[in-house]
């Protein structure tokens, strides 16, 4: 990891307020593919990761039953907060959580996890404990955007920020994924460096039902 957690949460922090207008084109385009993807049912629990300021947690809202968005930056969770009561969705609760500590009740259910922008910050060890975490949950999907390399590094790019950016390989995530028991069903390539990758568990034998 090139930083740490607090400061990157620090970082994070001071975007806040003006995070929502500075995505850029790529953003947009893997946060509405995470969203497609999710696809919830209307009795799922949807955990976002790396939520931000809520924008696919509350995109997802309507569809699903609960919506838990958890991130390690309160400046942005507050911001998410702020919308949700706006919208005066009860169903949506924003609260600190990273990805190797979801901060999710043992006795909940996860059906679907999801995240964009914010796994690339962790380095591809941290990167494969995260997703082993997000494997113990028992969710039937993950749909990850992130910054991902399909081709050779370009740290030219303006998503990808060596000081701040450490994002694998698309080959080190699909393995990480299948290692834990996913089935990579598909490989959403938005530029060279960023992309929407979905992970889904295969139904259980009968014999693993027993």
């Amino acid at each position: 990891m090139k930083r740490s957690l607090d400061d990157h949460a620090a970082r994070f922090d001071q975007a806040a307020d003006s995070y929502d207008e500075d995505g850029s084109p790529e953003y947009r385009a893997a946060a509405a593919l995470v969203i497609e993807h999710a696809a919830p049912e209307p009795d799922d629990v949807v955990l976002d990761l790396g939520t931000g300021t809520g924008a696919i947690a509350l995109a997802l809202a309507d569809d699903a039953g609960a919506v838990i968005g958890r991130d390690i930056s309160e400046g942005m969770l507050e911001q998410a907060r702020e919308k949700a009561a706006e919208r005066g969705l009860e169903s949506v609760t924003f609260d600190e959580g990273r990805f190797r500590e979801p901060n999710v009740s043992g006795d909940r259910s996860v059906d679907v996890v999801v995240s964009n922008f914010a796994m690339h910050h962790l380095d591809d060890d941290a990167k494969r404990e995260a997703i082993e975490t997000i494997a113990d949950l028992e969710p039937r999907r993950f749909v990850l955007g992130d910054v991902m390399l399909f081709g050779e590094a370009d740290p030219e790019e303006p998503f990808y920020s060596p000081a701040v950016d450490d994002p694998a390989t698309v080959g080190v995530l699909a393995d990480a994924l299948t290692d834990v028991g996913f089935a990579l069903t598909a490989v959403e390539p938005v530029h060279e460096q960023v992309g929407v990758l979905v992970a889904e568990r295969s139904e259980p034998t009968e014999d693993e039902r027993a």
